[in-house]
């Protein structure tokens, strides 16, 4: 399957036109539309439906979209592996969701590249699903993930549980001695998917169905200079907004009837990378920072 025109195809399905993705790639339109029909006809499917305007993906385009993004991705993975051989002795590639990262791992990254100057180091921080599929992709050699990974062939163990609040600004005083679940459509309520359940995202379901958010963000990490401005309620993990809570920029508001579940999250590695020499550094590196904490 050639590789430009798995990288035509991802771009066309972002952009929906075919004369920007040509100006993306410097090549001419018709381009474009043989590479994406020699793609359809190596398939036997029609990956776009075409109009006047635009373009938009079938529904078995949108199923091998996913697809065709981890094969770039597992080709450029292989080719940055190739050219390190002769530069690092090692390399270790690590994926994380953002709070863990922002609350966990920051310090001891920056600890791990200054000692092992002889191991390359790659982070990537994304949601828990695209970094399991990375994962099991062949692209990462390790995940702190929000979401256990229950299946053969991976070790998946706790890392850490925190407790979720619902924090807003000091400026708030209505629920300052507690809120029930169905005063939560009240709130000014910012909206980020935090996903700490096996089976999906507690924060949409504490809210009616098809309830609308009048503001959402995709990382919970950006919702703070919000909250710390005046704006909103959100639900964070303690470990996030500890500090916050100490020097007073924030509060937390009283759950009443109702309780905010755990956040748990995990480490997840390959069984057969376990013994893995960097792997193994880093992960000794994590135990000795947070026994010493």
């Amino acid at each position: 399957m050639n590789i430009e025109n798995l990288k035509t195809f991802i771009t066309l399905s972002e952009l929906k036109n075919f004369t920007q993705t040509a100006d993306r790639y410097y090549i001419v339109q018709s381009t474009v539309t043989n590479r994406i029909m020699e793609l359809e006809k190596g398939l036997g499917k029609k990956l776009f439906v075409r109009n006047r305007k635009n373009v938009e993906l079938t529904d078995e385009g949108l199923h091998f979209l996913s697809y065709a993004k981890r094969i770039v991705a597992l080709e450029a993975s292989a080719i940055e592996e190739l050219s390190m051989l002769h530069t690092f002795s090692e390399n270790l590639r690590i994926g994380t969701v953002n709070t863990v990262y922002d609350c966990y791992l920051n310090r001891p990254i920056m600890d791990f590249i200054r000692t092992y100057t002889d191991i390359s180091m790659k982070v990537i921080i994304d949601h828990s699903g695209p970094l399991l599929r990375m994962l099991q992709d062949g692209t990462l050699d390790m995940v702190f993930s929000y979401i256990p990974l229950k299946k053969a062939g991976f070790l998946c163990e706790p890392y850490h549980s925190d407790e979720v609040l619902l924090v807003t600004s000091p400026e708030h005083q209505e629920y300052r001695d507690g809120i029930r679940q169905n005063q939560l459509p009240d709130l000014n309520y910012l909206y980020c998917d935090l996903m700490i359940q096996d089976n999906g995202t507690f924060i949409r379901d504490m809210f009616p169905k098809n309830y609308s958010f009048s503001f959402e963000i995709d990382k919970l990490t950006h919702l703070l200079p919000y909250l710390t401005e005046g704006i909103g309620y959100t639900f964070l993990p303690r470990s996030l907004v500890q500090k916050y809570l100490d020097e007073g920029s924030l509060i937390s508001i009283p759950l009443i009837g109702f309780t905010a579940p755990t956040a748990h999250s995990y480490i997840v590695i390959p069984e057969g990378k376990a013994d893995n020499s960097a792997i193994c550094k880093f992960l000794d590196g994590l135990k000795q920072k947070e026994d010493n904490a």
